[in-house]
């Protein structure tokens, strides 16, 4: 958290439920400590295909080894591999390839009988227990969200999670299974959509409608789809989120060589700042911090380059696709109040030179109306509930403010919180952004322009 990581991210397909509730409560009272909003994101394992255990790892194979992939419940030999997907046998024949550890392992399948795959290893390498199976142009024959996940829902809920990730969601039933469960039981959820299946990138539009985030998940992705057309939909992707304000992860081998090095390549650098600059809000560390040799060096690298990449955006690309979207492009016809005081607010930053945006949090729509456009400043969002305050810390430029204020002294009250902090001077102008309309909606229908 010191080095810049303010969400966390717990992944159900490993360790126990002791295990992720101990990392919980050492992860809101490091967050307490310190008084910072730190995100507690539950990532459902949903219908992940791995490898079971191994007895000796890593274990290493070798290119034209025979391996056989069998579904028997067993522990993993240097010849016998199991696979928790019971239809493995049925979702394959001779010359299938499958593979391991997001693509770095090949293998060939060569025959099929009974529970077991016989394959040929045609790309090898050192393979650990539980990696991830993929099988190009092969549909998962399993439900995005099982049984399972909703027993982990039910966990996390009572460990007072913050938000779920829904693993290999397809459709928006997916995610409305996940929010449907936790309405049952009283509570309402933020849940973020990871894209990591072709049938997800085609029924993109749906999922973004309902989904309160996505992760591009570009591991799996990379498999399902042909691995040079990730970046393309990379962009495409983060570009349709931003246009409704929705917060956008990037995920996956991110910084990937700082699981065993010091220093990161020159390409992954180049990896997290060009998702940066196409929009993301969110750049994501996996096993370079859940097992890597350098999880806090590979933290503030990642930091680093966040805050690199921001002071030049505007040399490097200038961002005015959005804001012309909507002032002149296909969005003008469609264009709501809330869109033309968000685009507003943050030309108003631009003009007057100010450093803040104020809004007030009923719903955590405001900010994440602004944030879309990434402005050079910060947008305080005051007001809102925990859970809300937690999520918003994922969005772009937000940062939430803990002030019990009703909307109507939301500007005497904010800008005594600025001054008593330092964080303004006499004469500075802010930006207030909120809803004075009468009619009981949370919506942003204001624009004022307030001087300390």
């Amino acid at each position: 958290m010191l080095q810049g990581m303010n969400v966390a991210r717990l992944n159900f397909a490993h360790g126990t439920l002791q295990g992720h509730g101990e990392d919980i409560r050492r992860i809101r009272t490091v967050a307490k400590k310190l008084q910072r909003h730190c995100m507690i994101m539950a990532d459902l394992p949903g219908p992940k295909m791995r490898i079971g255990k191994l007895l000796n790892e890593p274990h290493i194979l070798k290119k034209g080894q025979e391996v056989t992939l069998t579904v028997k419940d067993l522990v993993g030999t240097p010849d016998q591999i199991p696979v928790d997907y019971r239809r493995l046998p049925e979702s394959v024949s001779p010359g299938s390839l499958i593979f391991l550890n997001d693509g770095f392992i090949q293998l060939e399948v060569e025959k099929v009988s009974g529970e077991e795959v016989f394959c040929r290893t045609i790309i090898g390498g050192p393979l650990l227990s539980h990696k991830g199976l993929s099988i190009p142009g092969v549909k998962i024959l399993a439900d995005a969200v099982s049984d399972t996940d909703l027993k982990f829902v039910a966990y996390a809920l009572q460990e007072g999670v913050d938000a779920f990730g829904v693993s290999f969601s397809k459709d928006a039933d997916d995610i409305l299974k996940v929010k449907t469960f936790a309405q049952k039981s009283g509570q309402s959820v933020y849940v973020v959509a990871k894209i990591e299946r072709a049938e997800a990138i085609d029924n993109f539009d749906a999922i973004l409608s309902v989904a309160d985030g996505i992760m591009i998940a570009r591991g799996d992705l990379g498999v399902q789809i042909p691995l040079q057309e990730v970046p393309v939909v990379q962009k495409k992707l983060i570009h349709k989120a931003n246009l409704l304000g929705r917060p956008v992860i990037t995920a996956t081998q991110m910084l990937l060589s700082m699981t065993e090095n010091i220093r990161p390549t020159r390409a992954e650098v180049s990896d997290v700042a060009n998702a940066i600059l196409d929009g993301t809000d969110a750049v994501m560390l996996s096993e370079e911090t859940a097992i890597g040799r350098y999880p806090v060096e590979t933290v503030e690298m990642i930091s680093k380059i966040a805050a690199s990449t921001e002071r030049e955006r505007k040399a490097v690309r200038a961002l005015d696709n959005l804001p012309s979207y909507f002032r002149t492009g296909a969005g003008s016809g469609h264009t709501t109040v809330d869109d033309i005081v968000s685009l507003n607010a943050v030309e108003s930053v631009k003009a007057l030179n100010v450093r803040y945006i104020l809004t007030h949090t009923q719903s955590k729509g405001a900010a994440c109306l602004i944030s879309r456009f990434k402005p050079d400043c910060w947008i305080l969002s005051c007001g809102g509930d925990e859970k809300t305050n937690h999520f918003l810390a994922l969005s772009y430029g937000v940062y939430p403010v803990c002030l019990d204020v009703e909307t109507n002294g939301l500007a005497d009250m904010i800008m005594r919180f600025l001054a008593r902090d330092g964080m303004i001077e006499n004469d500075e102008s802010v930006i207030l952004v909120e809803d004075e309309s009468t009619l009981g909606r949370y919506g942003t229908d204001s624009l004022k322009v307030i001087r300390a």
